[in-house]
């Protein structure tokens, strides 16, 4: 963690949504150049109100409301990227980024290397992402593994409050496009992928005390959730908190690591695991076939093959569009990850 130092540092607790908010209060205050916008982001401070009272604080031309245009926002924050400013913009939920794919491919991602280093877009697109809140099939899908794909891009996914607002800050002062993908049902409270359990706040959980200042979490640096020696479980974002659910179920002595972001990836980290271990299970929610799992496996493959004991194991979504009624069905939660972990020890 990298701290700012010149400003004296309170702490107190805050779900995501506040540690967000608090993220991008600092970013506006710390560089004038830095500035917000996205649909209902204004006036109405967001659908998850994670922009809550930034432009009555800033202003209309440092946080407005755009038209209901994906690509429009994203083609606007390239441009004002590369004169100099620094856009955070929010695409309300992930699922609807898709008609901004083009903009972001073949323009932020590449107008660094197209202009020889003339030109970058130093843009944040902040989107909610997964599932668990009954959204369906439009508003539940987690695309990471297409932005994992596209070189020039990073990928950022937070798990907690502390590491989304250091994150968030790193992500919108560095100067290469970054895709923040926000697990909105980690939002008001960490989720153990039981959805007949009591619901949980982020009150009392170590990682929901937040420094109220400014400080970074470094893009590409995983974190050990839990340390263990008889099997590597590699999560990101909800599925952290439902795989460490199931691990405590099984009793395993299992190593939980979270990957933050995986462009770019923590492989060291990862390989540092999966060779103390021996064994290694992938846990994510989007669907698994071709998801980003896939590649986890066979860098885990190529890097420890001397090391496994058994077969990369992978946990994912089904291959179906995400399905409303049968939502819980769809989530990867405790009842197929436990028998993951228990087939990895039987191997």
């Amino acid at each position: 963690m990298a701290l700012d130092t010149a400003n004296t540092i309170s702490v107190r607790t805050m779900n995501m949504i506040q540690a967000l908010n608090s993220a991008l209060d600092v970013s506006l205050a710390h560089d004038p150049d830095t500035l917000i916008f996205g649909e209902d982001v204004g006036y109405f401070g967001g659908v998850f109100r994670v922009t809550d009272k930034l432009q009555e604080k800033y202003g209309l031309t440092r946080c407005f409301d755009t038209p209901i245009s994906e690509g429009g926002i994203i083609a606007t924050a390239i441009g004002m990227g590369a004169y100099g400013l620094r856009p955070v913009v929010e695409i309300q939920f992930a699922d609807y980024i898709l008609p901004a794919y083009d903009q972001l491919v073949s323009e932020a991602a590449r107008l660094r290397y197209r202009s020889n280093g003339q030109f970058w877009a130093p843009i944040t697109v902040r989107s909610p992402y997964g599932g668990g809140i009954f959204g369906g099939q439009t508003h539940s899908q987690s695309p990471e593994a297409i932005f994992a794909h596209i070189t020039g891009l990073k990928t950022v996914i937070p798990s907690n409050p502390y590491d989304a607002k250091g994150l968030l800050i790193a992500a919108i002062e560095c100067d290469d496009p970054v895709i923040f993908l926000e697990p909105k049902r980690l939002y008001n409270g960490p989720f153990e992928g039981r959805p007949d359990a009591q619901v949980k706040t982020w009150a009392g959980h170590p990682m929901a005390e937040v420094p109220e200042g400014r400080y970074t979490v470094p893009l590409g640096k995983a974190a050990t959730v839990r340390e263990g020696n008889d099997v590597t479980v590699l999560a990101y974002g909800t599925m952290v908190h439902v795989a460490l659910s199931a691990i405590e179920e099984t009793g395993i002595d299992a190593e939980l690591i979270d990957l933050r972001s995986i462009v770019p990836l923590d492989i060291d980290a990862i390989v540092a695991s999966v060779k103390k271990t021996g064994r290694c299970l992938i846990v994510h929610e989007a669907s698994k076939y071709a998801g980003f799992g896939g590649e986890l496996s066979a860098l885990v493959q190529e890097r420890c093959f001397y090391h496994l004991k058994s077969a990369v194991r992978r946990v994912g979504g089904w291959d179906t569009p995400y399905p409303h009624a049968f939502e819980w069905d769809y989530f990867p939660g405790p009842s197929r990850i436990v028998p993951a972990l228990r087939a990895c020890l039987e191997d």
